[in-house]
């Protein structure tokens, strides 16, 4: 999609140009320092990605840290580029891991020579597989959305970052904003870590004119902190009492706070190792434990993280993601359904039925936005897989969130579901027919029966879609669907309950992903494809589609 650019680092172009060598001063056979340059606004890293992190401390002109980084310096190749911004920035103390023997001395490394100053910074996408309608960070790593609220008409959306790689590493705040869930502008930097850790996943609260962050500070011990901001979420400032939540619980994290209007009071959800922790609070600052969920109950194969807990038509619904565990291997969303008084969460199935979210490989992380207008409840997804997540072909970036959706309630049988659909926002961007498929539309398949939907390319590419009315299941084949040689749990075939007759499927297409949904809500999948050009041929049997373009 078209970024609106900002001023911050992750915004302004640039062209690298020649610049004097940066001398570093090997201190050993693993130890070097650089010298910083005054006057300059950016110093360019050079990143090989297999190679081990290096650690780098950032000292100001008084010596003491500013930040500490791990990045992946270039020791023979250089893979692509990241800005470290140079305020407060005097002196980069570097120390390397990994085996000299191998790698070789460290003042012959490519990173010495390739170590360049700059005033800008390129954002311009130059990757075949960044998507043209999902939100994705301008560079670097992204995984769970974090914090997400509406406010003033404008969606908030933050979220899992590393400014210095397209892997998992350096964990802050990064922050975008969009008026329509669609088009998506880039922000500064929110939540930088501090000597409490890194900053981990968490949640927004509206409070009057303030906004009210909390988060998980990821150092030795994982603990809660708070931030509080009075510019509508653009700045935060940490609260003096942190931690406001300690536990000596190893997985203790990724704290979901929220007004409760039925118990006239703040709850606050968080992951405790394979359960949910419910506590409560009157000013947000002194939090009272109240209960514990979980145990006995839904899909215990991996660590439960990410948690969320909402009302919707009398429901309410915990969502629970959980890493590894999912339907097909690796991460995914379970949730629960059933009765909250403030205190406890009651189930109302059994303890030992687990229900999905989404049926596909590449949804996680499931978080809904605070205050969402209408009475709505949005929810986005992180859409890879940690199976895979720091493998897959790109370079620029590395991971995009879903499109948004919107939560219901439905019944099947004895059992109460939540509904998946397209946010109506969708909508807004379909644009003109269209006959044959390109890398960015979506396509409304009419079913009247059992129906196969082949969507394929001239390299021989192909995703197959099946929906079996008998077995009332909806499946999707993404074996042959382009690169998957990245990671032997990429190809695979995904398979959903339909819960009754499929009748319609809205199916989105962009560029690395595929999403399917019955337009009533009760099957989602979401899938990642790599192919080598578009699928730009379809192929139907017991179903007629309709191509529909997006207007980006």
């Amino acid at each position: 999609m078209k970024k609106v650019m900002t001023t911050i680092v992750a915004a302004v172009l640039m062209t690298i140009s020649a610049q004097a060598q940066v001398q570093p001063k090997v201190l050993g056979e693993n130890h070097a320092m650089v010298r910083v340059e005054q006057g300059q606004k950016y110093l360019l890293l050079p990143v090989q990605e297999k190679e081990e992190n290096a650690h780098i401390a950032v000292l100001d002109g008084r010596n003491e840290m500013v930040k500490r980084l791990n990045v992946r310096l270039a020791v023979d190749k250089v893979d692509y580029y990241v800005p470290l911004e140079l305020k407060n920035c005097k002196l980069l103390d570097i120390t390397f891991q990994g085996d000299r023997r191998t790698t070789g001395a460290v003042k012959d490394f490519a990173c010495w020579k390739e170590l360049k100053y700059s005033e800008t910074f390129d954002t311009a996408n130059r990757e075949k597989f960044r998507p043209a309608y999902h939100h994705t960070p301008l560079f670097g790593w992204m995984n769970d959305p974090n914090g997400l609220f509406y406010k003033d008409g404008v969606w908030h959306l933050y979220y899992q970052y590393n400014p210095y790689g397209s892997q998992w590493e350096n964990m802050t705040w990064g922050h975008s904003t969009s008026h329509d869930l669609i088009h998506w502008e880039a922000q500064p930097l929110a939540i930088e870590s501090d000597w409490l850790g890194t900053i981990f996943s968490g949640s927004c609260v509206t409070n009057g004119n303030e906004v009210v962050a909390f988060y998980t500070s990821a150092g030795q011990h994982q603990v809660q902190s708070m931030a509080v901001s009075k510019d509508g979420g653009q700045t935060f400032e940490k609260y003096s009492g942190n931690p406001v939540l300690t536990s000596d619980v190893p997985d203790f994290r990724d704290p979901k706070a929220f007004w409760n209007e039925d118990a006239k009071v703040w709850n606050l959800i968080l992951a405790a190792g394979q359960e949910m922790r419910i506590y409560s609070s009157k000013d947000l600052k002194d939090w009272k434990y109240e209960s514990s969920f979980g145990k006995d109950y839904g899909n215990h194969g991996g660590v439960w993280e990410c948690p969320d807990l909402f009302k919707i038509d009398g429901k309410w619904v915990l969502l629970c993601n959980i890493n590894p565990g999912g339907p097909f291997g690796g991460s995914a969303t379970q949730y629960f359904i059933g009765d909250f008084d403030g205190k406890k969460f009651t189930c109302e199935s059994m303890p030992k039925v687990t229900k999905w979210l989404d049926y596909g490989k590449d949804h996680y992380a499931t978080v809904s936005f605070y205050n969402a207008p209408e009475n709505r409840r949005v929810v986005l997804a992180w859409m890879s897989n940690w199976q895979y997540a720091n493998q897959v072909p790109t370079k620029q970036f590395r991971s995009a969130n879903s499109i948004p959706r919107d939560l219901g309630i439905f019944k099947y049988g004895e059992e109460t579901y939540v509904s998946v659909v397209p946010s109506k926002e969708m909508l807004a961007v379909r644009g003109q027919k269209m006959k044959m498929p390109t890398e960015t539309c979506e396509i409304v398949v009419d079913v009247k029966g059992p129906a196969t939907i082949l969507l394929s390319n001239a390299k021989g590419e192909q995703v197959v879609m099946n929906y079996d009315a008998q077995k009332q299941t909806f499946s999707m084949d993404r074996t042959k669907s382009g690169d998957v040689s990245f990671s032997e749990a990429f190809p695979c075939e995904t398979t959903a309950p339909t819960y009754g007759i499929i009748r319609q499927l809205r199916i989105f297409i962009d560029r690395c992903s595929i999403e399917a949904f019955d337009s009533d809500g009760k099957v989602a999948m979401t899938n990642l494809v790599f192919p080598s050009v578009p699928y730009n041929n379809i192929k139907v049997k017991g179903c007629k589609a309709t191509i529909y373009e997006i207007n980006k």
